[in-house]
């Protein structure tokens, strides 16, 4: 069964074929302005899987609140405007003709980890992934748990920061205000304006920039820091951390160090692990969706 994954992001959206065991026959990231709004985004979804035919199934791994029962976006931030609301399953299937199944990005990215990823040997463990946000999935017995009414693991918006920078889900203080890829480009571009992003900044301490230094280990801690609360809540053997900027080898080390630092001797055997699959997680979680 040949079945279409397709992971919206922020800035892009990436699109695969799959069979049901994870082996992508194609892989294509396409870019588009998230700050169009849902209408546009639906548009050029339609379109890149218009490009990419031959599918009998299409699960979809997506920013935002999902409900996944009749997959609606339930609720979407200011990075994708008048997307809240969007009958994202309805739309495709009048378009497509095929089963469709929609489910949040991080869940998505965790599905995809634990199926072929970093989480095979883990019935228990977290996945967080950090880009224009933060985004959050716990899974428990091998199993996404969702909550009292599915919308569990927002980790971005545990407020690590009382009174601190106003986010954009409206309160101050949020954990991906501080810790996201965007916090980080952001604090990176006070210093110079062509920090534009994650790989400029570490192409530039690769090249020895060193008033990058402080900005890293200030950003390093804030990631840290949110996941030393969640370890010492959930106490679990592994917590997975993706994104695109986790593909930074030296990076998942310094979060790993700096969190045994934080948290409790006897929490201390956590595992730190980067996400194996990389960017295409969410595809592969999409596709995976259509396993059970």
């Amino acid at each position: 069964m040949k079945i279409l994954g397709a992971d919206i992001g922020g800035t892009a959206i990436k699109i695969g074929l799959s069979d049901e065991n994870g082996n992508l026959a194609c892989f294509r990231e396409y870019s588009y302005d998230s700050k169009l709004g849902g209408k546009h985004l639906v548009e050029k979804l339609i379109q890149f899987i218009a490009d990419n035919p031959g599918f009998e199934r299409i699960g979809i791994s997506t920013a935002g609140q999902v409900n996944v029962e009749d997959g609606s976006i339930l609720y979407a931030n200011d990075n994708i405007p008048q997307y809240t609301g969007t009958k994202l399953k309805e739309i495709l299937e009048r378009e497509f003709q095929v089963p469709v199944l929609v489910e949040n990005d991080a869940n998505a990215a965790a599905i995809g980890e634990g199926y072929f990823g970093g989480g095979k040997p883990y019935d228990d463990f977290l996945c967080l992934t950090y880009g224009t946000g933060v985004g959050g999935a716990i899974v428990l017995d091998s199993h996404i748990y969702r909550g009292y009414n599915g919308i569990a693991a927002e980790f971005g918006h545990m407020i690590t920061h009382p009174f601190g920078n106003r986010c954009n889900c409206g309160r101050s203080g949020c954990y991906e205000t501080y810790a996201s890829t965007t916090a980080l480009v952001r604090r990176a571009a006070e210093i110079d304006p062509a920090f534009i992003s994650g790989k400029a900044i570490f192409h530039a301490i690769d090249q020895g920039d060193s008033r990058l230094e402080g900005v890293l280990d200030d950003w390093v801690t804030e990631v840290s820091l949110g996941l030393a609360s969640l370890i010492h809540i959930f106490n679990p053997p592994a917590i997975i951390i993706g994104g695109g900027i986790m593909e930074q080898e030296k990076l998942v080390d310094m979060v790993d160090k700096k969190v045994k630092e934080l948290i409790m001797d006897s929490y201390s055997d956590v595992q730190i692990l980067k996400a194996v699959l990389g960017n295409r997680a969410g595809v592969l979680g999409a596709a995976s969706l259509h396993r059970n």
